[in-house]
């Protein structure tokens, strides 16, 4: 092949390979600086697609289980403003023991009376002003409570709870509770009894709907697992990868500047036939 001046083909070759090589030194860099294989959308353009679909889902599932966990957090407050009323039952219990025995005088029992009336007007504030946000939890206000705890929009994804939980004093059958006298006392611990029953039901209730949300949190766990893992399949760097191919690239562009620093020199060997 003839020496030419105009046209310098090894130094087009050389700059060809200059440039892919330094596409894939920028490109592997980019995948280790930001952690992922798809640093263009030309780079796995079907992969980018399900990524973020798949992305999308998670936080929709991240989202929707602290839906879930604040669901428990108001069954949680109801079910706590319902042990203290039962405590409350329990200590009234106690007081209609003690004041149907006559081993305390009437006075005695006027004054165990004074605890029991202030025991049943908390019992009566609690189960009113126990609240979740502004909703009231235990008066008996019949309401349905829709807790959104999956990623989509359909049915299948919505739990429903009637709460009708009524603990004021009216309902379970206390309001009028007296241990001021033997008869009293003694029909007050009847009383106080079926009020126990009732509240046990509520709590049940309430047990068994939290029972339901744990089981609905473990299982958008498991499911924000493995979509987590399924996008990290398609969209992250393997750095081992990345890295071989950075030092690959660093090598063969340092090789073809200087095949290009040397290809540029052909044309000048003609000049030696001139003259």
């Amino acid at each position: 092949m003839g020496l030419r001046i105009n046209t310098n083909l090894a130094s087009i070759n050389a700059q060809r390979q200059l440039t892919t090589q330094q596409s894939r030194l920028e490109h592997s860099q980019a995948a280790l600086a930001s952690g992922s294989r798809i640093v263009r959308a030309s780079d796995d353009a079907a992969g980018l697609a399900i990524s973020e679909n798949i992305r999308g889902q998670v936080m929709g599932i991240r989202m929707a289980r602290n839906n879930a966990y604040n669901a428990q957090s108001l069954i949680q407050v109801s079910e706590g403003g319902l042990n203290e009323i039962n405590n409350i039952l329990i200590r009234l219990r106690e007081l209609g023991v003690q004041a149907a025995s006559d081993t305390v005088s009437d006075t005695e029992r006027g004054f165990l009376n004074l605890e029991a009336q202030q025991l049943v007007e908390e019992a009566n504030r609690i189960a009113t002003s126990t609240r979740f946000g502004n909703q009231t939890l235990l008066d008996g206000a019949n309401r349905q409570l829709e807790y959104h705890v999956g990623p989509f929009a359909g049915e299948e994804n919505i739990i429903r709870y009637n709460i009708t939980a009524d603990a004021t004093t009216r309902t379970l059958g206390i309001a009028n509770v007296s241990v001021a006298s033997r008869g009293n006392a003694r029909q007050a611990l009847e009383q106080v009894d079926g009020a126990i029953v009732k509240v046990g039901s509520l709590r049940a209730d309430f047990g068994a709907v939290q029972s339901r949300l744990n089981t609905t949190v473990s299982n958008l766990d498991i499911q924000n697992e493995n979509l987590t893992a399924a996008r990290s399949r398609i969209i992250d760097a393997d750095v081992a990868w990345e890295t071989a191919e950075m030092t690959s690239a660093q090598i063969l562009q340092q090789a073809s500047v200087a095949v290009l620093a040397n290809a540029n020199q052909n044309g000048a060997a003609a000049l030696r036939l001139i003259g």
